[in-house]
Protein backbone atom coordinates (compact mmCIF):
# COMPACT_ATOMS: atom_id res chain seq x y z
CA UNK A 1 0.00 0.00 0.00
CA UNK A 2 1.58 3.15 -1.16
CA UNK A 3 0.62 6.50 0.75
CA UNK A 4 0.41 9.79 -1.54
CA UNK A 5 0.65 13.75 -0.25
CA UNK A 6 -2.18 15.77 -1.23
CA UNK A 7 -0.52 17.88 -3.05
CA UNK A 8 1.76 16.33 -4.98
CA UNK A 9 2.19 12.53 -6.84
CA UNK A 10 5.54 11.46 -4.36
CA UNK A 11 4.49 8.36 -2.54
CA UNK A 12 5.60 6.69 0.82
CA UNK A 13 4.95 3.02 2.69
CA UNK A 14 2.62 2.90 5.28
CA UNK A 15 5.55 3.20 7.86
CA UNK A 16 7.34 6.09 5.90
CA UNK A 17 4.23 8.04 5.95
CA UNK A 18 3.70 7.43 9.94
CA UNK A 19 7.30 8.48 10.56
CA UNK A 20 7.26 11.57 8.74
CA UNK A 21 3.51 12.66 9.68
CA UNK A 22 2.77 15.61 7.34
CA UNK A 23 4.48 15.62 3.74
CA UNK A 24 7.64 17.75 2.96
CA UNK A 25 4.94 19.66 0.55
CA UNK A 26 2.59 20.69 3.37
CA UNK A 27 0.17 18.44 2.17
CA UNK A 28 -1.76 15.06 4.39
CA UNK A 29 -1.16 11.50 3.16
CA UNK A 30 -3.66 9.19 1.47
CA UNK A 31 -3.46 5.90 0.78
CA UNK A 32 -3.76 5.75 -2.74
CA UNK A 33 -6.41 3.38 -2.45
CA UNK A 34 -8.74 2.23 0.14
CA UNK A 35 -8.83 -1.69 0.57
CA UNK A 36 -12.50 -3.80 1.12
CA UNK A 37 -13.14 -4.66 4.71
CA UNK A 38 -11.88 -7.88 5.27
CA UNK A 39 -14.85 -9.44 6.82
CA UNK A 40 -18.37 -10.37 6.38
CA UNK A 41 -20.10 -7.92 8.38
CA UNK A 42 -23.00 -10.62 9.76
CA UNK A 43 -19.48 -12.10 12.19
CA UNK A 44 -18.37 -8.77 13.20
CA UNK A 45 -20.57 -8.95 16.14
CA UNK A 46 -18.11 -11.60 17.47
CA UNK A 47 -15.15 -9.90 17.39
CA UNK A 48 -13.44 -8.42 19.88
CA UNK A 49 -11.85 -4.79 19.67
CA UNK A 50 -8.68 -5.72 19.03
CA UNK A 51 -9.46 -8.60 16.57
CA UNK A 52 -11.51 -5.71 14.73
CA UNK A 53 -8.53 -3.48 15.01
CA UNK A 54 -6.37 -5.85 13.28
CA UNK A 55 -8.72 -6.49 10.66
CA UNK A 56 -9.41 -3.36 9.74
CA UNK A 57 -6.00 -1.93 9.91
CA UNK A 58 -3.93 -4.76 8.12
CA UNK A 59 -4.17 -3.91 4.45
CA UNK A 60 -3.51 -0.31 5.15
CA UNK A 61 -0.66 -1.10 6.99
CA UNK A 62 0.40 -3.78 4.82
CA UNK A 63 4.45 -3.17 5.85
CA UNK A 64 3.38 -4.25 9.15
CA UNK A 65 3.74 -7.88 9.37
CA UNK A 66 1.16 -9.81 11.26
CA UNK A 67 2.89 -10.53 14.13
CA UNK A 68 4.31 -6.52 14.32
CA UNK A 69 0.99 -5.14 13.75
CA UNK A 70 -0.96 -7.48 16.30
CA UNK A 71 1.76 -6.82 18.96
CA UNK A 72 0.99 -2.74 18.96
CA UNK A 73 -2.81 -3.60 19.08
CA UNK A 74 -2.22 -5.45 21.69
CA UNK A 75 0.02 -3.05 23.96
CA UNK A 76 -2.46 -0.16 22.89
CA UNK A 77 -5.84 -1.65 23.96
CA UNK A 78 -4.89 -3.29 27.39
CA UNK A 79 -5.84 -2.50 30.96
CA UNK A 80 -5.14 1.75 30.49
CA UNK A 81 -9.16 0.75 29.14
CA UNK A 82 -11.06 1.07 31.68
CA UNK A 83 -13.61 -1.62 30.15
CA UNK A 84 -12.79 -4.94 28.17
CA UNK A 85 -15.10 -3.51 25.51
CA UNK A 86 -12.66 -0.73 24.67
CA UNK A 87 -15.49 1.46 23.03
CA UNK A 88 -19.05 0.22 24.50
CA UNK A 89 -22.15 1.62 23.01
CA UNK A 90 -25.08 2.81 25.27
CA UNK A 91 -28.34 3.22 24.67
CA UNK A 92 -29.76 6.18 26.41
CA UNK A 93 -33.61 6.58 25.18
CA UNK A 94 -34.07 6.29 21.69
CA UNK A 95 -30.78 7.65 20.92
CA UNK A 96 -27.25 5.44 20.91
CA UNK A 97 -23.55 6.83 22.48
CA UNK A 98 -20.65 5.24 21.48
CA UNK A 99 -18.17 6.10 24.32
CA UNK A 100 -14.48 6.44 23.03
CA UNK A 101 -13.53 7.98 26.35
CA UNK A 102 -12.39 4.87 28.38
CA UNK A 103 -8.76 5.58 28.35
CA UNK A 104 -5.83 6.91 30.03
CA UNK A 105 -6.72 10.58 29.59
CA UNK A 106 -10.63 10.27 29.03
CA UNK A 107 -11.19 11.36 25.69
CA UNK A 108 -11.51 9.96 22.34
CA UNK A 109 -7.87 11.03 21.37
CA UNK A 110 -7.02 7.90 23.42
CA UNK A 111 -8.20 5.42 20.81
CA UNK A 112 -5.46 6.22 18.09
CA UNK A 113 -3.07 8.12 20.56
CA UNK A 114 -2.73 4.67 22.40
CA UNK A 115 -1.53 2.80 19.01
CA UNK A 116 0.20 5.44 17.60
CA UNK A 117 3.52 5.39 19.41
CA UNK A 118 3.88 1.65 18.46
CA UNK A 119 3.35 1.85 15.28
CA UNK A 120 5.76 4.39 15.39
CA UNK A 121 8.91 3.18 17.00
CA UNK A 122 8.00 -0.17 14.95
CA UNK A 123 8.24 1.98 11.84
CA UNK A 124 11.97 3.41 12.55
CA UNK A 125 12.72 0.06 13.23
CA UNK A 126 11.95 -1.35 10.32
CA UNK A 127 13.02 1.55 8.10
CA UNK A 128 16.17 2.04 10.23
CA UNK A 129 15.98 5.50 11.71
CA UNK A 130 18.74 5.88 13.82
CA UNK A 131 17.53 9.65 14.46
CA UNK A 132 15.68 10.88 17.67
CA UNK A 133 11.99 11.23 16.69
CA UNK A 134 10.59 14.71 17.68
CA UNK A 135 6.71 14.69 18.09
CA UNK A 136 5.19 18.27 17.41
CA UNK A 137 1.55 19.06 18.20
CA UNK A 138 -0.90 21.45 18.84
CA UNK A 139 -4.13 20.60 21.15
CA UNK A 140 -7.18 22.02 21.38
CA UNK A 141 -7.45 20.26 24.91
CA UNK A 142 -7.90 16.09 23.95
CA UNK A 143 -4.81 15.24 21.66
CA UNK A 144 -2.52 17.26 24.14
CA UNK A 145 -2.70 14.75 27.16
CA UNK A 146 -3.35 11.94 24.93
CA UNK A 147 0.03 11.81 22.46
CA UNK A 148 1.88 12.88 26.10
CA UNK A 149 0.69 9.70 27.85
CA UNK A 150 1.57 7.82 24.44
CA UNK A 151 4.97 9.26 23.58
CA UNK A 152 5.74 9.65 27.18
CA UNK A 153 9.03 7.67 28.45
CA UNK A 154 9.35 6.34 24.86
CA UNK A 155 12.64 5.72 24.17
CA UNK A 156 14.00 7.36 21.32
CA UNK A 157 11.24 10.22 21.30
CA UNK A 158 10.68 13.77 22.60
CA UNK A 159 7.24 15.31 22.52
CA UNK A 160 6.26 19.11 22.26
CA UNK A 161 2.91 19.73 22.89
CA UNK A 162 1.51 23.12 22.51
CA UNK A 163 -2.07 24.43 23.78
CA UNK A 164 -3.99 28.02 23.25
CA UNK A 165 -3.47 29.54 26.52
CA UNK A 166 -7.28 30.27 28.17
CA UNK A 167 -8.67 27.93 25.45
CA UNK A 168 -8.90 24.62 27.21
CA UNK A 169 -10.92 23.77 29.54
CA UNK A 170 -8.92 23.84 33.57
CA UNK A 171 -9.03 19.68 34.03
CA UNK A 172 -7.54 19.55 30.32
CA UNK A 173 -4.75 21.93 31.17
CA UNK A 174 -3.80 20.72 34.63
CA UNK A 175 -4.17 17.10 32.55
CA UNK A 176 -1.21 18.94 30.32
CA UNK A 177 0.81 20.26 32.67
CA UNK A 178 1.34 17.76 35.45
CA UNK A 179 2.92 15.28 33.07
CA UNK A 180 6.18 14.16 34.71
CA UNK A 181 7.85 11.80 31.98
CA UNK A 182 11.55 13.57 31.01
CA UNK A 183 10.95 13.44 27.54
CA UNK A 184 8.14 15.75 27.24
CA UNK A 185 7.45 19.56 27.17
CA UNK A 186 4.13 21.69 27.20
CA UNK A 187 3.71 25.05 26.26
CA UNK A 188 1.25 27.53 26.23
CA UNK A 189 0.91 29.95 23.63
CA UNK A 190 -0.68 33.50 23.86
CA UNK A 191 -3.45 32.79 20.50
CA UNK A 192 -6.13 30.46 20.00
CA UNK A 193 -5.86 26.38 18.50
CA UNK A 194 -5.62 27.91 14.92
CA UNK A 195 -2.71 29.66 16.00
CA UNK A 196 -0.89 26.72 17.32
CA UNK A 197 -1.87 24.54 14.25
CA UNK A 198 -0.28 26.84 12.15
CA UNK A 199 2.47 27.45 13.99
CA UNK A 200 3.24 24.11 13.97
CA UNK A 201 3.22 23.54 10.47
CA UNK A 202 5.35 25.93 9.46
CA UNK A 203 7.80 24.52 11.44
CA UNK A 204 7.38 21.55 9.68
CA UNK A 205 7.77 23.66 6.70
CA UNK A 206 11.03 25.20 7.48
CA UNK A 207 13.57 23.10 5.53
CA UNK A 208 16.54 25.29 7.77
CA UNK A 209 15.55 24.39 10.64
CA UNK A 210 14.63 20.87 10.13
CA UNK A 211 18.21 20.76 8.34
CA UNK A 212 19.73 22.05 11.50
CA UNK A 213 18.10 19.55 13.62
CA UNK A 214 18.52 16.67 11.65
CA UNK A 215 22.48 18.07 11.60
CA UNK A 216 22.06 17.69 15.49
CA UNK A 217 20.30 14.15 15.18
CA UNK A 218 16.60 15.20 15.34
CA UNK A 219 13.73 14.32 13.21
CA UNK A 220 10.51 15.80 13.47
CA UNK A 221 6.80 13.64 13.40
CA UNK A 222 3.81 14.66 14.77
CA UNK A 223 1.05 12.86 16.39
CA UNK A 224 -2.15 14.83 15.30
CA UNK A 225 -4.69 13.56 13.31
CA UNK A 226 -2.12 14.74 10.34
CA UNK A 227 -0.83 11.87 10.50
CA UNK A 228 -2.02 8.59 8.88
CA UNK A 229 -1.21 7.12 11.88
CA UNK A 230 -3.76 8.41 13.82
CA UNK A 231 -6.29 8.41 11.05
CA UNK A 232 -5.73 4.92 10.36
CA UNK A 233 -7.09 3.83 13.90
CA UNK A 234 -10.05 5.93 14.20
CA UNK A 235 -11.77 3.95 11.27
CA UNK A 236 -11.67 1.02 13.67
CA UNK A 237 -14.34 1.92 15.83
CA UNK A 238 -16.91 2.81 13.42
CA UNK A 239 -16.48 -0.78 12.14
CA UNK A 240 -16.21 -2.39 15.75
CA UNK A 241 -20.04 0.07 16.25
CA UNK A 242 -21.73 -1.41 13.78
CA UNK A 243 -20.73 -5.08 15.00
CA UNK A 244 -22.17 -4.49 18.53
CA UNK A 245 -25.42 -2.59 17.02
CA UNK A 246 -26.04 -5.92 15.14
CA UNK A 247 -24.99 -7.88 18.30
CA UNK A 248 -27.52 -6.12 20.05
CA UNK A 249 -30.31 -6.35 17.83
CA UNK A 250 -30.55 -2.26 17.36
CA UNK A 251 -29.96 -3.33 13.35
CA UNK A 252 -29.64 -5.81 10.62
CA UNK A 253 -26.41 -7.09 9.09
CA UNK A 254 -25.84 -5.16 5.93
CA UNK A 255 -28.58 -2.28 6.92
CA UNK A 256 -27.56 1.62 6.56
CA UNK A 257 -26.27 2.71 9.91
CA UNK A 258 -25.89 6.77 10.46
CA UNK A 259 -23.29 8.66 12.74
CA UNK A 260 -23.15 11.49 13.86
CA UNK A 261 -19.90 12.99 14.94
CA UNK A 262 -18.67 16.29 17.15
CA UNK A 263 -16.38 18.07 14.79
CA UNK A 264 -13.70 20.49 14.77
CA UNK A 265 -10.39 19.21 12.85
CA UNK A 266 -12.06 17.00 10.80
CA UNK A 267 -10.10 13.45 11.33
CA UNK A 268 -12.86 12.24 13.40
CA UNK A 269 -15.58 11.93 10.56
CA UNK A 270 -13.42 11.82 8.12
CA UNK A 271 -12.28 8.17 9.45
CA UNK A 272 -16.57 7.33 9.12
CA UNK A 273 -16.03 8.38 5.32
CA UNK A 274 -13.08 5.83 4.85
CA UNK A 275 -15.13 3.16 6.67
CA UNK A 276 -18.05 3.71 4.38
CA UNK A 277 -15.58 3.60 1.62
CA UNK A 278 -13.84 0.17 2.87
CA UNK A 279 -17.67 -0.97 2.48
CA UNK A 280 -19.08 -0.42 5.62
CA UNK A 281 -22.91 0.22 5.19
CA UNK A 282 -22.58 3.81 6.71
CA UNK A 283 -25.72 6.25 5.57
CA UNK A 284 -25.10 9.88 6.68
CA UNK A 285 -21.94 11.51 7.94
CA UNK A 286 -23.68 14.20 10.07
CA UNK A 287 -20.98 16.38 11.03
CA UNK A 288 -21.69 18.89 13.99
CA UNK A 289 -20.67 22.07 14.68
CA UNK A 290 -20.49 24.30 18.24
CA UNK A 291 -20.59 28.41 17.33
CA UNK A 292 -17.29 28.05 15.55
CA UNK A 293 -19.63 26.64 12.59
CA UNK A 294 -17.47 27.04 9.63
CA UNK A 295 -17.62 23.76 8.71
CA UNK A 296 -21.62 24.04 8.69
CA UNK A 297 -21.09 26.60 6.57
CA UNK A 298 -19.08 25.61 3.84
CA UNK A 299 -21.33 22.13 3.51
CA UNK A 300 -24.51 24.27 2.74
CA UNK A 301 -22.61 26.58 0.04
CA UNK A 302 -19.47 25.10 -0.67
CA UNK A 303 -17.45 27.85 0.41
CA UNK A 304 -14.81 27.73 2.83
CA UNK A 305 -14.31 30.91 5.19
CA UNK A 306 -12.53 30.98 8.61
CA UNK A 307 -12.58 35.06 8.31
CA UNK A 308 -14.84 35.18 11.33
CA UNK A 309 -14.81 35.62 14.86
CA UNK A 310 -13.69 32.70 16.84
CA UNK A 311 -15.89 31.80 19.60
CA UNK A 312 -14.80 29.82 23.03
CA UNK A 313 -17.55 27.42 23.84
CA UNK A 314 -17.72 25.03 26.32
CA UNK A 315 -16.84 22.01 24.23
CA UNK A 316 -13.27 23.69 23.66
CA UNK A 317 -11.92 20.50 21.67
CA UNK A 318 -14.65 22.35 18.88
CA UNK A 319 -13.31 25.62 18.71
CA UNK A 320 -11.48 24.87 15.92
CA UNK A 321 -11.78 27.69 12.28
CA UNK A 322 -8.95 25.62 10.03
CA UNK A 323 -10.09 22.02 9.80
CA UNK A 324 -6.72 20.77 8.67
CA UNK A 325 -8.20 16.82 7.78
CA UNK A 326 -10.57 18.81 5.49
CA UNK A 327 -8.27 19.28 2.91
CA UNK A 328 -8.42 15.03 2.42
CA UNK A 329 -11.74 15.24 1.53
CA UNK A 330 -11.19 18.15 -0.12
CA UNK A 331 -8.40 16.15 -2.49
CA UNK A 332 -10.77 13.39 -2.75
CA UNK A 333 -13.77 15.37 -4.00
CA UNK A 334 -11.31 16.57 -6.96
CA UNK A 335 -10.81 13.71 -7.91
CA UNK A 336 -7.95 13.35 -6.09
CA UNK A 337 -6.07 16.09 -8.39
CA UNK A 338 -3.11 17.62 -6.41
CA UNK A 339 -2.83 20.69 -8.42
CA UNK A 340 -6.57 21.69 -7.44
CA UNK A 341 -6.20 20.91 -4.25
CA UNK A 342 -2.81 23.00 -3.83
CA UNK A 343 -4.68 25.73 -5.72
CA UNK A 344 -7.04 25.95 -2.85
CA UNK A 345 -4.99 25.31 0.12
CA UNK A 346 -3.05 28.33 -1.19
CA UNK A 347 -5.91 30.21 -1.20
CA UNK A 348 -6.87 29.20 2.38
CA UNK A 349 -3.73 30.23 3.40
CA UNK A 350 -3.87 33.69 1.49
CA UNK A 351 -7.25 34.67 1.96
CA UNK A 352 -8.55 32.52 4.46
CA UNK A 353 -11.49 30.96 2.15
CA UNK A 354 -12.35 28.73 -0.96
CA UNK A 355 -14.95 27.61 -2.80
CA UNK A 356 -15.51 24.17 -4.17
CA UNK A 357 -17.19 23.59 -7.74
CA UNK A 358 -20.34 21.94 -8.28
CA UNK A 359 -18.83 18.35 -9.29
CA UNK A 360 -16.86 18.34 -5.84
CA UNK A 361 -20.39 19.40 -3.93
CA UNK A 362 -21.90 16.39 -5.24
CA UNK A 363 -19.07 14.35 -3.61
CA UNK A 364 -19.89 15.44 -0.20
CA UNK A 365 -23.68 14.30 -0.11
CA UNK A 366 -23.13 11.79 2.33
CA UNK A 367 -21.86 14.52 5.09
CA UNK A 368 -24.73 16.94 6.55
CA UNK A 369 -24.04 19.61 8.71
CA UNK A 370 -25.80 21.18 11.67
CA UNK A 371 -24.73 23.21 14.73
CA UNK A 372 -26.20 24.11 18.18
CA UNK A 373 -25.96 27.08 20.04
CA UNK A 374 -24.35 27.19 23.68
CA UNK A 375 -27.97 27.36 25.14
CA UNK A 376 -28.75 24.55 22.90
CA UNK A 377 -26.00 22.09 24.01
CA UNK A 378 -26.50 22.85 27.59
CA UNK A 379 -30.31 22.08 27.47
CA UNK A 380 -29.55 19.21 25.80
CA UNK A 381 -27.25 17.87 28.73
CA UNK A 382 -30.33 18.71 30.71
CA UNK A 383 -32.76 16.61 28.85
CA UNK A 384 -30.59 13.73 28.27
CA UNK A 385 -30.02 13.43 32.08
CA UNK A 386 -33.88 14.04 32.89
CA UNK A 387 -35.07 11.66 30.58
CA UNK A 388 -32.88 8.41 32.03
CA UNK A 389 -29.80 9.47 34.34
CA UNK A 390 -26.87 9.37 31.61
CA UNK A 391 -24.64 12.34 31.56
CA UNK A 392 -23.09 13.41 28.39
CA UNK A 393 -20.26 16.16 27.95
CA UNK A 394 -20.81 19.46 25.91
CA UNK A 395 -19.15 18.21 22.82
CA UNK A 396 -20.96 15.00 23.09
CA UNK A 397 -24.21 17.48 23.71
CA UNK A 398 -23.52 19.17 20.37
CA UNK A 399 -23.90 15.88 18.58
CA UNK A 400 -26.56 14.52 20.69
CA UNK A 401 -28.72 18.02 19.32
CA UNK A 402 -27.70 17.84 15.87
CA UNK A 403 -28.50 14.20 15.72
CA UNK A 404 -31.83 15.02 16.89
CA UNK A 405 -32.06 17.79 14.59
CA UNK A 406 -30.99 15.70 11.86
CA UNK A 407 -33.73 13.56 11.95
CA UNK A 408 -36.16 16.19 11.90
CA UNK A 409 -35.09 18.15 8.99
CA UNK A 410 -34.58 14.37 7.31
CA UNK A 411 -37.41 12.89 8.58
CA UNK A 412 -35.63 9.90 8.95
CA UNK A 413 -36.40 7.07 10.86
CA UNK A 414 -33.13 5.13 10.33
CA UNK A 415 -31.16 4.23 13.14
CA UNK A 416 -27.80 6.60 14.04
CA UNK A 417 -25.23 6.49 16.44
CA UNK A 418 -23.74 9.33 18.65
CA UNK A 419 -19.83 9.89 18.73
CA UNK A 420 -19.19 10.38 22.54
CA UNK A 421 -16.10 11.96 22.67
CA UNK A 422 -15.11 12.97 26.16
CA UNK A 423 -15.91 11.84 29.63
CA UNK A 424 -18.18 14.42 31.62
CA UNK A 425 -15.78 14.45 34.38
CA UNK A 426 -13.50 16.49 31.82
CA UNK A 427 -16.20 19.17 31.84
CA UNK A 428 -17.72 18.72 35.22
CA UNK A 429 -18.51 22.86 35.75
CA UNK A 430 -20.18 22.84 31.91
CA UNK A 431 -22.26 19.40 33.16
CA UNK A 432 -23.09 21.11 36.37
CA UNK A 433 -24.68 24.13 35.42
CA UNK A 434 -26.57 22.21 32.85
CA UNK A 435 -27.73 19.62 35.69
CA UNK A 436 -27.96 20.54 38.71
CA UNK A 437 -29.84 22.19 40.82
CA UNK A 438 -28.30 23.10 43.78
CA UNK A 439 -25.15 25.71 43.92
CA UNK A 440 -22.00 24.93 41.77
CA UNK A 441 -18.66 24.01 43.68
CA UNK A 442 -15.57 26.73 43.04
CA UNK A 443 -12.96 23.95 43.03
CA UNK A 444 -12.87 21.62 39.95
CA UNK A 445 -12.00 18.75 42.06
CA UNK A 446 -15.09 19.73 44.07
CA UNK A 447 -17.58 20.00 40.94
CA UNK A 448 -16.05 16.44 39.89
CA UNK A 449 -17.34 14.94 43.54
CA UNK A 450 -20.67 16.22 43.41
CA UNK A 451 -21.18 14.96 39.80
CA UNK A 452 -20.40 11.66 41.17
CA UNK A 453 -22.91 11.95 43.81
CA UNK A 454 -25.43 12.86 41.03
CA UNK A 455 -24.54 10.26 38.40
CA UNK A 456 -23.11 7.50 40.40
CA UNK A 457 -20.28 7.05 38.02
CA UNK A 458 -16.76 6.61 39.71
CA UNK A 459 -14.39 9.73 39.12
CA UNK A 460 -11.70 8.37 36.42
CA UNK A 461 -8.09 7.96 37.15
CA UNK A 462 -7.39 10.79 34.95
CA UNK A 463 -9.11 13.09 37.05
CA UNK A 464 -7.92 11.75 40.46
CA UNK A 465 -4.36 11.33 39.89
CA UNK A 466 -3.87 15.13 39.18
CA UNK A 467 -6.04 16.60 42.38
CA UNK A 468 -3.00 17.14 44.17
CA UNK A 469 -0.42 16.57 40.84
CA UNK A 470 2.52 19.12 41.12
CA UNK A 471 2.28 21.19 37.79
CA UNK A 472 5.68 21.11 36.04
CA UNK A 473 5.06 22.75 32.66
CA UNK A 474 4.73 26.29 32.83
CA UNK A 475 6.24 27.96 29.70
CA UNK A 476 4.21 30.68 27.67
CA UNK A 477 4.81 31.79 24.50
CA UNK A 478 3.76 34.23 22.00
CA UNK A 479 2.82 32.78 18.44
CA UNK A 480 5.78 33.90 16.91
CA UNK A 481 8.14 32.29 18.74
CA UNK A 482 7.24 28.68 18.94
CA UNK A 483 10.04 27.90 16.68
CA UNK A 484 12.41 29.29 19.12
CA UNK A 485 10.84 27.45 22.09
CA UNK A 486 11.30 24.22 20.09
CA UNK A 487 14.71 24.88 19.37
CA UNK A 488 15.45 25.53 23.36
CA UNK A 489 13.97 22.35 24.52
CA UNK A 490 15.92 20.65 22.28
CA UNK A 491 19.12 22.23 23.39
Amino acid sequence: MQYKSTRSSATLTASQAIIKGLADDGGLFLPVSVPKLAIPLEKLPALSYCETAYLVMKDFLDDFTEEELKDCIGKAYDEKFDTKEIAPVHQANDQYFLELYHGATIAFKDMALSLLPHLLTCAMKKNHVDKEVVILTATSGDTGKAALAGFGGVKGTRIIVFYPKGGVSHIQELQMVTTKESNTKVIAVKGNFDDCQSGVKKIFNDEAFKKELDEKGFCFSSANSINIGRLIPQIVYYVYAYGRMVGNGAIKAGEELNFTVPTGNFGNILAGFLAKKMGLPVGKLICASNENNVLFDFFKTGVYDRNRNFVLTTSPSMDILISSNLERLIYLSCGEDDVKNRELMESLAKTGKYEITEEMKAYLRDFYGVWATEEQVKETIRSVYDACGYVIDPHTAVAAFADKKWKEESGTVAKSVVLSTASPYKFSESVLKAIDKESIPADDFAMADRLCELWGEKIPNAVEGIRNAEILHKDVCEIAAMKDAVAGYLQ
